[in-house]
């Protein structure tokens, strides 16, 4: 297990010279404590404790910011010998993702050592198919399994309709004291799947390479499609209402299986469903920050604002400064390093955030990949990852 220990070294400029009009260089500044990290690498100590909200929600609300904030998404994971430890004792996923205690710590690991700007809830999109009466499991080496995929109108008739306070009482719970352990130092963050992702695993039977299934109940039976998708917006609607009130500060929604779909199919299966979730959340919790990710998005990102969230996340296939100007002013952005950048040098990944950063402006972004953490990434190399956009200054 990584261990740390404290010590004060000085922060060094981390922006090339093409980028310095943009950026303070941090050694501007004075000796700041330090986190040196067995793996290799610093994260800043910790500021005292403030009352003012976290610096990721500032960001996205246009408020002015020292610098970007960061956080990746898959932190808490199999790169971390921490977390592959976890693995061996407790092997079964849902094990892991499913238990209170557990979730708390898996989630805590990236803080500890990294202090990221985002604590993200281990678990996973598919947590709330139990309770919706689709059966499944997770198995280690073949991902997502769903026992009895759907097909037919009498299959979605049998989807029930989500009661996290019922079904998932681990995750409120996991939130909370999420939101008591880091304390505002962070945003705490939860995250929900979207309903045309959801369908395409549960039509599907897990994964697929083709996508057949989904689309052939799409355009020879819409109506049992938009009845199911009908079905996962009310519920993940529930689910972000119920994340938010346990101590979630913003939510993520997976949209990662949309960008398989034609722009105008995107318009009939996707967009109409993550409107009405965006819109019944923002009823009752107007300032909760949502953010959409869709992997792929390059051909749809001028729809994704149409849904209404606050941030979109882009990934590493959009040029950020192309994906700025598409989406336009109004709207955050998220991302998007390049995850097979962390398998670089440390000169390759210092110079990929300051483009990306540079990139994006110094409003309403949050530093990020374009996709998770890859398995067999150097976590020496996740250590200056933070380090570096820690030590950014507009």
């Amino acid at each position: 297990m990584m261990s740390c220990n404290y010590s004060s070294v000085y922060s060094f400029s981390s922006i090339s010279p093409s980028s310095k009009s943009a950026f303070t260089s941090p050694s501007n500044f004075n000796v700041n404590p330090r986190i040196c990290c067995s793996a290799g690498g610093t994260v800043a100590e910790p500021k005292a404790i403030s009352a003012t909200e976290p610096l990721l929600l500032d960001a996205v609300r246009g408020k002015e910011v020292e610098r970007p904030p960061v956080w990746l998404m898959r932190q808490a994971g199999r790169y971390m010998k921490s977390y592959q430890l976890l693995c061996e004792k407790y092997p079964s996923f849902r094990d892991r993702s499913e238990n209170v205690d557990l979730v708390v710590e898996i989630s805590l690991q990236p803080w500890k050592v990294f202090r990221p700007d985002g604590v993200i809830l281990f678990s996973d999109i598919l947590t709330p198919l139990s309770g919706m009466n689709i059966p499944f499991d997770i198995i280690k080496g073949k991902g997502p399994v769903i026992f009895d995929p759907l097909g037919t109108a009498a299959d979605v008739e049998k989807v029930r309709e989500f009661i996290p306070e019922e079904s998932v009482p681990y995750v409120g719970e996991a939130l909370t004291i999420l939101r008591k352990e880091v304390n505002n130092q962070a945003a705490v963050l939860g995250f929900v799947g979207a309903p045309f992702t959801l369908a395409s695993y549960v039509v599907e039977g897990g994964s697929s390479k083709n996508f057949t299934k989904i689309k052939r109940l799409a355009f020879a039976e819409p109506k049992v499609l938009h009845a199911l998708l009908q079905k996962f917006a009310t519920s993940m609607a529930k689910y972000i209402r119920y994340q938010a009130d346990s101590g979630a500060q913003a939510v993520q929604i997976f949209d990662s299986w949309a960008t398989e779909l034609s722009p105008v199919d995107f318009e009939e299966f996707s967009l109409p469903y993550l409107k009405q979730i965006v819109e019944s959340v923002k009823l009752t919790h107007p300032d909760l920050p949502l953010i959409l990710y869709a992997s792929g998005s390059g051909g749809l990102l001028e729809r994704l604002p149409l849904t209404g969230v606050d941030v979109v996340s882009l990934d590493w296939t959009v040029d950020m400064a192309d994906g700025r100007r598409r989406l336009g002013p109004n709207i955050a952005v998220q991302g998007n390093v390049d995850p097979g950048v962390l398998f670089g040098s440390k000169e390759f990944i210092t110079n990929r955030i300051n483009d990306t950063v540079k990139k994006a402006g110094k409003e309403k972004h949050i530093l990020n990949l374009g996709h998770g953490i890859k398995v067999g990434t150097p976590e020496e190399n996740v250590a200056h990852f933070f380090e570096i956009a820690k030590g950014l200054r507009y």
